[in-house]
């Protein structure tokens, strides 16, 4: 299941968490009316018919463009008689399949979860779809009278059925999207200038930095229950545990002499050592709403074993180990806050490097890349570039990835990343 919080969750007055085939059962017997957000069906999703049209698809694009809801398979709408489907019968790839084929844009969040009654007789196949903020999604199926030609529509759920959008509220829908995504991207550039700016402030120097958010699609809502010190600990312990490698220690290392004591801030939890003499420089901020900020300076210590012809005039080095080291535990601290909080919606990933400087400059140092090959010697490879700037790079990441997919997402980071010096790295 996609989320913990549904329509029979209120209906049964339960608390978050996993839906279950008991919770179904007591909402078919007590006959909970179909709604906006709760689809009841006898049979389960049928092929398209002729190849082209699907009403699988219709009935979970209607939902994504409204507020999202449960389409439980097994349960007859008329009468809410649980009657049951043949789980041997459910083919989830295929549902997935034919969503992917006639709905546009994509819908990522979707799941579809077979439960079943504890003596093993009756099962149902729910679909959980999560509202998207990628609405309007269109439905793609072949006009009536000629079937050679496509049609597109934008189905919504109107209490409890399925219609379609108007012109005006097609419109009103795309408005609604480019303005959620515009905020969205003007809240992650404060975050992220605010961040450097934090950290300029303590060196007299120049340094350079590795800066990323991890942003749910769908932050929690302002009234979600806060994370509390001790959840905020127990989530970078378990990042850390997560994606540690005692080889090439990164910032969640150096925040352990803190992790246990986090500061709180406004609507976060800090974790910080920016303080700390002799420390690495780490910055790390749990916002309330499931966000994530990590800032940690990537050149400390990088040029250590080289010697002053190894840099270009004003280069800053880095070191690739710990680039590397950053995107893991950004994306494990992220995925791990998201399963705290029971966040619903799949997190937009941003990452970057940046040098700071105690003023501004024109022209910012180049920074300079640092590897370390085998016996752990360090060098800089002759071929790499020394930009000046690195461009963000970005990645998606869902509550319900595993830990393969978390190691798949961090590698996608850093290659981005360092592809940029012209290198080509493995985590």
């Amino acid at each position: 299941m996609a989320r913990s919080w549904t329509r029979l969750h209120e209906h049964l007055g339960a608390a978050p968490g996993p839906l279950d085939f008991d919770m179904v059962a007591k909402a078919a017997a007590d006959r909970l009316a179909e709604s906006d957000d709760l689809d009841w069906k006898e049979q389960l999703p049928q092929p398209p018919r002729e190849g082209r049209w699907n009403e699988l698809a219709k009935d979970v694009a209607a939902m994504a463009n409204t507020r999202g809801g449960l389409i439980v398979f097994g349960v007859r709408d008329a009468t809410c008689e649980l009657v049951g489907i043949d789980p041997d019968k459910v083919n989830t790839e295929q549902y997935a399949q034919w969503v992917r084929n006639h709905v546009q844009p994509y819908l990522p969040d979707l799941t579809f979860t077979v439960l079943t009654s504890a003596d093993g007789a009756t099962s149902v196949l729910v679909a959980d779809v999560p509202a998207s903020p990628m609405a309007p999604h269109l439905v793609y199926g072949t006009a009536t009278r000629d079937k050679d030609q496509q049609a597109a529509v934008a189905p919504y759920r109107d209490r409890d059925h399925t219609a379609w959008m108007a012109e005006h509220q097609l419109e009103r829908a795309y408005r609604d999207r480019f303005t959620r995504a515009q905020r969205a991207e003007d809240e992650a550039h404060h975050l992220l200038a605010h961040a450097a700016e934090t950290v300029a402030a303590q060196h007299t120097e120049p340094a350079a930095y590795f800066l990323a958010l991890a942003r749910p699609e769908r932050p929690l809502p302002r009234t979600a229950p806060r994370l509390t010190r001790e959840e905020t600990t127990a989530v970078a312990q378990a990042a850390r545990r997560q994606g540690g490698d005692p080889m090439r220690p990164g910032p969640l290392t150096s925040l352990e002499i803190i992790t246990g004591n986090p500061r709180p801030g406004l609507r976060r939890w800090v974790l910080s050592t920016l303080l700390l003499p002799g420390a690495r420089e780490v910055h790390a901020e749990l916002h309330h709403d499931g966000t994530v900020l990590l800032a940690a300076n990537v050149s400390w210590n990088a040029a250590r074993h080289l010697t002053a012809g190894d840099l270009p005039d004003a280069g800053i080095a880095v070191s690739e180990d710990f680039i590397g080291a950053c995107c893991r535990d950004l994306t494990t601290t992220a995925w791990e806050l998201a399963r705290r909080l029971r966040v619903d919606s799949a997190l937009q990933l941003t990452a970057t490097l940046t040098a700071v400087t105690p003023s501004p400059t024109p022209t910012p140092p180049a920074l300079v890349p640092v590897i370390t090959g085998f016996g752990g010697f360090t060098d800089v490879p002759g071929h790499a570039r020394h930009p000046r700037r690195i461009q963000p790079v970005t990645a998606t990441l869902t509550p319900l990835d595993e830990t393969e997919t978390l190691r798949e997402t961090a590698q996608e980071l850093f290659t981005d990343v360092m592809n940029q010096f012209g290198l080509d790295p493995q985590l």
